[in-house]
């Protein structure tokens, strides 16, 4: 072996190796080996210079050696890793590697490019293989510089501010404004009412369904009619001056074309992959890049999609070729339009593939497939296979009839129907759509004529609401980032997964809501770092970041410039702020026991409503909770604390309801409301408490003392009085495992003890 090829993946490599053979060797990398070190100055900003502190991953030691030992006994070094910026600089970091671990001298190490694997692309790529592009390594450096600046240095300010354990992000943040701020745009809205009025008439046995659309020449607004009494109002009109004289004016036919959408990127395949089949972005991005690196199909290994990291919606011209053919061959050439399509990619700086994501070879139908896919997996590649041989057929053509229809002189009513006259492309596929319907089309048109006069039968008002905006979904989110140009779309699935690790966001009911954290959060970062979390702000910042991709502008300017007045906010927020200006907000209300401004304030069970005289007033409600909610009493549980002997109280909490001490704070006893099962034994421990059987919040029966928190001895089983014959602990303790089945063992750490238990 004299040549080496390091790709990122073992699966990628498995099926490069197998198109290379015997004169190569190919490994992975296994991704990152290389980051910077995880504390405080590992990036340093001076005057124009960017110093970045490099280490070794630890876990990737044993990659990194035979990695090594392998480029130490080539001749040739192939870095190929994935062909984006990220790889770029993994491929940077690879060979940094070497230089201090082997002698590179008189070997040659090349970058090498494809975003198809193929035979024929890898020996392409191999035969234009190139240097390392420092552009692209110095955009993902700056990247990475940015994004460690603003992590160490605003999450300590949220720490001291808001609550300890709190993080924020260059691009998570922006990110979080955009559901926090859908979230008060919903409690802000108000709806109004508004109505529309349909008529049943006919025409012997055709029925016909009119709207009305026109009164006195003009054009009937959304809101025009907005209560029941305009509406008998006006169908009491219409019944005088119109009654007997419902006539067809006019009846038209129109061809309307609908033309199908481009292959995907990586953004719109997260948003279709959202819709129609229910995938988070994160695991849209884990099966294309399955898809990507090669799967198992009978004896081979094949990779069956191209690159899934690209913002461009072009298709090389033998992939169009080969559709074409398939369209022809599959669908017949009526389906097929007279030149291949085109598409513009929307994005101003479409970079990171050259293609859009598109099978690597479209006679491997999703169907002859099936069987050596996962059902994930082949779900996706049909999606992918679909929608890109749709982009290449013909369009689809719906024709509208529009009947007209006059109700005396001055009424106008509409009556509409559409039926599909060619399918074209939606033979194959119909793009999804967020929180609108697909458009209904009928069977056939009505059969009517001009001037026909046509029978009234009823009237049809119906009232209607308008709605808030529309919550978040994975898909409208991943749009929302794009439109705003916040992170990339490789980044998408990484960011949304961020918010949700952090707490900041609930997913329910596929829709995405801030939690009380990502509120406060949110409103902290719009009033002291609003810039930073603007969205001009952070689309600036990645056409600034391309801009050093194409060599056009120096990484270290833009992160000395970012850096500077980003530093100096957050010495001035975190010396003149208060923690109190920051979780407090006072609310045009008073406290109903001692007529003090009520504030909202946020605690660790998440935001509420209290009294700003607290302590002396003790005032609480829930945040959506009525105005004198809170001003009773908590109710008493009829019996004394065991620890201080004061009354015992229901209380409220992130996780229900609970009993705890009416003495609280000097008194922190609590007990939990969930079934306690008594065993009879004292704890060994404290010798006060009992040892009870508990149920966790995950259902989970678990035992522990009745002293907690006091005492905190736990058991994993349920204890049995009867002293360990080994080490004469007190008690023992019954399990039971699928392998060992029911045994008694000994609660120490020290102690082995163990018995099979026999049941009868």
């Amino acid at each position: 072996m004299d040549r080496l090829m390091i790709v990122e993946s073992p699966s990628k490599a498995k099926t490069i190796q197998r198109y290379l053979g015997a004169g190569y060797k190919v490994m992975a990398s296994y991704g990152h080996l290389r980051d910077l070190v995880p504390k405080k100055g590992a990036v340093e900003v001076g005057n124009h210079e960017v110093h970045m502190k490099y280490q070794n991953i630890s876990k990737n030691k044993q990659h990194i050696e035979q990695l090594c030992a392998a480029a130490e006994a080539a001749t040739t070094i192939f870095l190929a890793t994935d062909p984006d910026r990220e790889g770029e600089a993994i491929a940077f970091h690879l060979l940094e590697i070497f230089k201090q671990h082997i002698n590179l001298t008189g070997k040659l190490v090349r970058r090498v490019v494809f975003h198809e694997i193929t035979q024929t692309q890898i020996i392409q790529a191999i035969e234009s293989s190139r240097d390392l592009d420092m552009n692209l390594v110095n955009a993902q450096q700056a990247r990475r510089a940015l994004d460690y600046l603003v992590g160490f240095n605003l999450s300590p300010v949220l720490w001291k501010k808001v609550k300890p354990g709190l993080s924020a992000g260059r691009v998570q943040s922006p990110a979080l404004r955009l559901i926090a701020d859908r979230e008060a745009e919903i409690a802000k809205f108000q709806s109004r009412e508004y109505w529309s009025v349909h008529a049943d008439l006919t025409s012997g046995r055709r029925k016909v369904h009119a709207k009305f659309v026109n009164m006195h020449g003009k054009k009937l607004g959304q809101f025009d009619l907005n209560n029941k009494d305009q509406v008998d109002a006006l169908l009491l009109q219409i019944d005088e001056h119109g009654k007997d004289r419902w006539r067809i004016d006019t009846i038209v036919h129109k061809d309307r074309k609908k033309q199908p959408v481009a292959p995907f990127t990586t953004s719109t395949l997260q948003q279709e992959a959202a819709r129609k089949l229910g995938l988070s972005s994160a695991q849209t991005m884990r099966i294309a890049q399955q898809l990507y690196e090669g799967v198992d199909v009978g004896s081979d290994s094949v990779a069956l999609i191209t690159y899934l990291r690209t913002d461009s919606v072009t298709l090389s011209e033998e992939a169009i070729k080969s559709i074409r053919s398939e369209i022809a061959s599959r669908y017949g050439k009526e389906n097929l339009p007279a030149s291949p399509r085109a598409y513009k990619t929307k994005s101003k700086n479409a970079q990171e593939a050259h293609e859009a994501i598109r099978p690597i070879d479209c006679t491997r139908t999703p169907e002859s497939l099936k069987k050596h896919l996962a059902l994930d997996q082949y779900k996706l590649y049909d999606l992918i296979w679909s929608r890109t041989v749709s982009s290449q057929m013909v369009d689809a053509i719906y024709e509208d009839q529009i009947i007209t229809i006059s109700a005396g002189d001055d009424y106008r009513f509409e009556a509409r129907r559409t039926c599909l006259k060619r399918e074209g492309f939606l033979l194959v596929y119909q793009e999804g759509s967020d929180d609108v319907q697909i458009e209904a089309t009928e069977n056939k048109f009505l059969q009517l004529k001009e001037g026909e006069l046509l029978s009234f039968v009823k009237w049809d008002p119906a009232q209607h609401m308008t709605e808030p905006p529309h919550r978040f979904n994975e898909a409208t989110l991943v749009k929302a980032l794009e439109s705003y140009g916040i992170g990339r779309p490789s980044t998408y699935s990484s960011i949304i997964s961020t918010l949700k690790q952090r707490d900041y966001v609930e997913f329910k009911q596929k829709r995405f809501t801030p939690t009380d954290t990502g509120v406060v959060v949110n409103d902290f970062l719009k009033k002291y770092f609003v810039n930073y979390v603007d969205y001009d702000f952070t689309a600036q910042l990645e056409d600034r970041l391309d801009a050093v991709s194409l060599g056009v502008e120096s990484w270290t300017t833009l992160v000395g410039e970012f850096w500077l007045p980003f530093h100096n906010l957050v010495e001035h927020i975190s010396e003149k702020i208060s923690k109190k200006e920051v979780v407090h907000e006072e609310i045009d209300e008073t406290c109903p026991l001692c007529q003090h401004k009520l504030v909202k304030k946020f605690g660790r069970a998440g935001r509420f409503i209290g009294c700003s005289h607290y302590p002396e007033c003790k005032y609480t409600r829930p945040i959506d909770g009525s105005a004198d909610e809170g001003a009773t009493q908590p109710a008493s549980v009829d019996r004394d604390c065991p620890l201080c002997q004061k009354p015992l109280v229901y209380k409220k909490g992130r996780f229900g309801t609970f009993i705890g001490c009416s003495g609280y704070p000097e008194c922190r006893h609590i007990e939990s409301m969930k079934k306690s099962y008594e065993t009879g034994i004292t704890c060994p421990t404290c010798n006060k408490g009992q040892i009870v059987g508990k149920t966790s919040r995950k259902g989970t029966i678990f035992y522990a003392c009745s002293a907690y928190p006091n005492c905190k001895q736990t058991y994993s089983g349920k204890p049995v009085l009867h002293q360990c014959p080994q080490c004469a602990y007190p008690l023992l303790i019954e399990k039971q495992t699928k392998k060992d089945g029911k045994f008694i063992a000994c609660p120490e750490k020290t102690c082995d003890y163990r018995k099979p238990l026999v049941t009868d």
